[in-house]
């Protein structure tokens, strides 16, 4: 497993981390709060260093602290736009040039926390709203459009769109494909796809939710195929945050209250728990459309995150995990139509999906997005299975590389003729 260093004392020595290391010692309960106090004090040192910017960003968020975070996300872009992630293990296989949207840590793929202790060199470069691409741009084998669907997103998609049209390297997720994740999208195109349950999302306002909570319109007349209880949540809202299950019109009143949004996603709850009492959700990565197991998490509450659902604490959970991941051949022969469906409908060549199923055997769809967090950081004492299957998932992806890279080759290769 890698081993980490925080962040050397020498202001002189700044190399860009990413993600990993701070979710790694998150995950593993270490104390953040020293490490954001040491990447505070290096920036206030040396405040020309976009690299001690962009750490402390990173630190800062990991701890929670959004806003402060994005602060120094934006002093570190006014420095400098691009920042390098070397390959751990040389020689290096493919340089991969990531285009990314300024945002919290939602906002793009985080690839680094799936290719920790590869052979893929990492280039992070963020667009602005005034020049997306500045030229020249690194140098690079290929480009993984990194950044997530927002409405505020979708100006430079369209540009991107356009730009890669005929890009000389290869192109992973292509632009015009990013907004099929946006919720409500997502949930048109799956809607009858064969084994796929997921309920219609749709976009409410904050004056058709009041009129609800008062009496003033009926649930089901504002919102077809949508009762009691029903799941809310704001536009562009990740990892649960704002998530909540409303069972009466005085619930929305509540919510209300507490969510200074204008507009908010709604969709029908459907209780997916089994026998036990307990739900399990599963995350899934289809890479060049073939699934791969990521994690299983269980948990008495309903919405699950596996920070907490328990999993480092109940081994009996664990167990469950294990089994999941070691029988996931048998997952995949089960649901392969709707894996497939959802592969077809949304054609990125890398995708994430959060699910469950069912006790009637569908495959309910929570979310499927590109920006997930797909790692293998958990202690191998703890989940020594992890790192087998983790490594399957790494494997994939660096193979899609290599192999879109071997394509790409072939393709601007001279013909017998153009050599002649």
């Amino acid at each position: 497993m890698p081993v980490f260093s925080p962040p050397p004392s020498d202001p002189a020595d700044s190399p860009f981390f990413g993600l990993a290391p701070y979710l790694r010692m998150s995950i593993a309960g270490m104390d953040l709060q020293a490490v954001g106090a040491r990447a505070l004090a290096q920036a206030q040192a040396q405040p020309d260093s976009a690299t001690r910017w962009m750490t402390l960003s990173l630190v800062l968020q990991s701890l929670g602290q959004r806003e402060l975070g994005l602060t120094a996300q934006a002093q570190a872009l006014s420095l400098q736009r691009v920042y390098h992630l070397a390959a751990r293990q040389q020689p290096t296989r493919c340089r991969l040039l990531m285009l990314m949207e300024p945002g919290d840590l939602a906002a793009n793929t985080p690839l680094e926390c799936l290719l920790e202790d590869s052979d893929i060199e990492l280039i992070f470069y963020y667009l602005s709203h005034n020049e997306p691409l500045l030229t020249p741009l690194p140098e690079h084998d290929a480009v993984l459009v990194a950044m997530s669907d927002s409405d505020e997103n979708r100006a430079h998609l369209r540009f991107l769109e356009q730009a890669l049209a005929n890009w000389p390297q290869p192109v992973i997720n292509l632009p015009r494909y990013i907004p099929y994740v946006d919720r409500a999208t997502a949930s048109s195109l799956l809607q009858h796809q064969p084994g796929v349950l997921m309920p219609p999302t749709l976009r409410a306002s904050r004056a058709q939710m009041q009129a609800i909570a008062s009496g003033a319109s009926q649930l089901n007349a504002v919102f077809a195929d949508c009762d009691f209880p029903v799941i809310l949540r704001p536009l562009g809202s990740q990892g649960g945050h704002g998530l909540a299950k409303i069972e009466t019109p005085d619930d929305i009143d509540h919510y209300l209250t507490g969510q200074p949004d204008a507009e908010f996603f709604i969709s029908r709850f459907i209780n997916y728990s089994h026998a036990d009492g307990y739900f399990r959700k599963i995350r899934v990565a289809l890479i060049d459309g073939q699934p791969y197991a990521c994690h299983m998490a269980v948990s008495k509450n309903w919405m699950i995150h596996y920070v907490n659902a328990g999993m480092y604490e109940e081994a009996w959970k664990r167990a469950e995990e294990l089994a999941f991941m070691e029988g996931f051949e048998a997952f995949k022969q089960r649901h392969n139509s709707a894996l497939q469906a959802i592969s077809g409908a949304i054609p990125l060549d890398y995708l994430c999906i959060d699910c469950a199923e069912t006790v009637d055997g569908q495959l309910l769809i929570f979310e499927v997005d590109h920006a997930m967090v797909i790692h293998a950081m958990d202690t191998e004492a703890q989940f020594p299975y992890k790192q087998i299957h983790m490594h399957k998932v790494k494997s994939a992806f660096r193979d899609l590389l290599l192999r879109r890279m071997a394509d790409q080759t072939a393709t601007n290769a001279p013909t017998p003729v153009e050599q002649a």
